[in-house]
């Protein structure tokens, strides 16, 4: 039951993953992040918060090397077979230990792969890593290897990203029939966690995104709960998720009488997610749909309140950022593909008026252009 895909598949993303090291001519690589593990093994778990490192090698082998807690963890989750084990004690340097077990595998000279750029591996892990395998084997970023390969999502994939976005847009109405003035923040909140663990979904890799008045301005959270107001502007962002794998949303409601500027605000904001995901379809850049979204937004006189990019693409991810390669922003080459599935939001961030107005949907990329995964509309909400 927690291995969420069949072994067949997990060891044919293990084969393409090889397919990828060999055409860079390289003999293995050494993961740091905790999404590609879980992608090519099923591995779950927070422990990627100390040192851990999953190898594959061009020749099939796999091992993961971890701290004692894991263990279980790894065998309860996962398909790995060879756990190693580093010991918790003062002075003790897991690089070197990782270099035994490389011997052990045969590696010596040989060229690695190494996802340098990964939560799980600190710049003091880095360190470590980089002296423990000096002189022994030499090591290559490949940070973006296995995400490549994680960007298309498969048919069983799309499965749990369909349920993600259902406990988002379950969240969202729970979130509507919550929300309104003298409402705290806080009972908003639970009733969109609720919605979604009551349905069987799991953590979002960060936070929910919340804030009403000048904290509707914000697109991140911070701590501090406030009360919603009589004439306000409250601010969502927040993702469904199933198996890892997200769906996100975001909106700005208000309440009592909208502003004029709230109501143009969204308008652009509207016109801009609908040129967004026209222009969403196989074969063009993801940096020809930003191109719309600045287009719309200049020409409507929000150039000074628009963000430089808008939307990334989504999958199974883990804390501290739901956020997955690759992002929408000016000139970026990534050629969209089928099953891609693409975050697009829409956001304006108002300092000199204090106001604020947002959209954001959850999309799938098809054979001829997009899917809109959510329910929920991009209508302008009063609560």
């Amino acid at each position: 039951m927690p291995i969420h895909f069949d072994r067949s598949e997990l060891a044919a993303r293990r084969k393409e993953t090889i397919r990828k090291l060999e055409t860079r001519g390289l003999d293995g690589i050494l993961m740091f992040k905790q999404e590609s593990m879980y992608y090519l093994t099923g591995y779950d778990t927070f422990g990627f918060c100390f040192f851990q490192c999953l190898y594959l090698g061009t020749d099939g082998r796999y091992f993961l090397f971890t701290r004692a807690p894991d263990l279980r963890q790894a065998q309860h989750t996962s398909d790995i077979d060879d756990i190693r084990i580093w010991v918790d004690g003062d002075g003790v340097d897991p690089g070197i230990d990782l270099k035994g077990v490389l011997m052990e595998y045969g590696v010596s000279r040989k060229i690695l792969g190494c996802e340098y750029n990964a939560y799980g591996l600190s710049s003091a892990y880095g360190k470590m890593l980089d002296g423990g395998l000096k002189g022994f084997c030499r090591l290559t970023d490949t940070s973006t290897l296995v995400s490549e390969l994680r960007v298309v999502k498969s048919e069983t994939e799309l499965v749990y990203v369909r349920r993600a976005a259902e406990l988002a847009d379950d969240a969202m109405d729970a979130a509507i029939n919550t929300a309104g003035p003298g409402v705290f923040e806080g009972d908003i909140l639970a009733a969109m966690h609720s919605a979604i663990f009551k349905g069987g979904g799991d953590y979002a890799a960060n936070e929910f995104i919340i804030g009403s008045g000048a904290g509707a301005l914000l697109c991140r959270y911070f701590t501090g709960r406030e009360t919603v107001g009589e004439d306000d502007q409250l601010t969502l962002e927040y993702g469904g998720a199933y198996r890892r794998y997200h769906a996100c949303l975001m909106q700005t409601f208000l309440t009592g009488q909208p502003s004029i500027e709230h109501v143009n605000m969204h308008g652009a904001c509207s016109d801009a997610m609908e040129a967004c995901l026209e222009a969403i379809k196989p074969g063009d850049t993801m940096g020809s749909v930003f191109d719309q979204h600045a287009r719309v937004l200049d020409a409507a006189g929000y150039r000074e309140h628009r963000m430089n990019a808008c939307g990334y693409s989504l999958g199974a991810m883990y804390t501290p950022m739901w956020m997955d390669y690759p992002m929408f922003y000016t000139n970026n080459p990534y050629v969209m593909q089928p099953n891609n599935i693409f975050f697009v939001h829409i956001i304006l961030m108002n300092s000199d008026t204090g106001n604020s107005m947002t959209l954001g949907q959850t999309v799938r990329v098809t054979e001829a252009g997009m899917e809109r995964l959510s329910r929920q509309s991009t209508d302008l909400v009063v609560v």
